[in-house]
């Protein structure tokens, strides 16, 4: 078994300041670091996702913005594959699955943002094409979300998310637990 960890849009627009930021993204960062620095220790594969929309009318991750960047919690390292995307998958048209295929990767640790949209669909994604997932859900992060005139928390959206995914497509445990 070889694993990788895949960082997902930690990118400042989340971010106190930025063009969307979630609930608690600081907090996610620094788990998400925790995880980092032990998968650079072990010298295990590390790939940073991260997203630009393609959107003319996108109001974050718009080319050119200084939302764009990585936090600086988890900036990429010489030798740490970065990949571009545009969808939420994290597989569609990055070559993600080629990068791990290469590496011979058959785990998946998974940390980053939105829970709700990106860790989602990249952990299903995943799980679909035969990788076995991890989701560190306190080194994830989510937004608050409307359904009409229901406002639906940030955590309680997160958890939601945490709870589909776990069992089912991924195990969903804590940063302490991966390190």
């Amino acid at each position: 078994m070889t694993r990788a960890l895949v960082l997902v849009d930690i990118q400042l627009d989340y971010f106190p300041g930025g063009a969307f930021p979630l609930v608690d993204p600081d907090a996610a960062a620094i788990a998400a670091r925790t995880v980092l620095d032990a998968f650079r220790a072990s010298g295990e594969p590390v790939v940073h996702v991260f997203h630009v929309s393609t959107d003319p009318d996108a109001t974050f991750f718009r080319p050119g913005t200084p939302g764009l960047a990585f936090h600086p919690a988890v900036r990429p390292v010489d030798g740490e594959v970065v990949l571009e995307k545009h969808h939420p998958n994290s597989f569609i048209d990055t070559g993600l699955q080629r990068v791990l295929d290469d590496a011979s990767v058959t785990e998946l640790v998974i940390v980053g943002m939105m829970s709700s949209m990106c860790i989602d669909s990249t952990t299903r994604a995943a799980h679909e094409l035969g990788y076995g997932c991890t989701v560190v859900a306190d080194a994830c992060a989510a937004p608050d979300l409307r359904l009409g005139e229901t406002v639906v928390p940030g955590a309680a959206v997160h958890a939601a998310f945490m709870a589909a995914l776990d069992g089912s497509f991924a195990t969903v445990t804590r940063s302490d637990a991966v390190v």
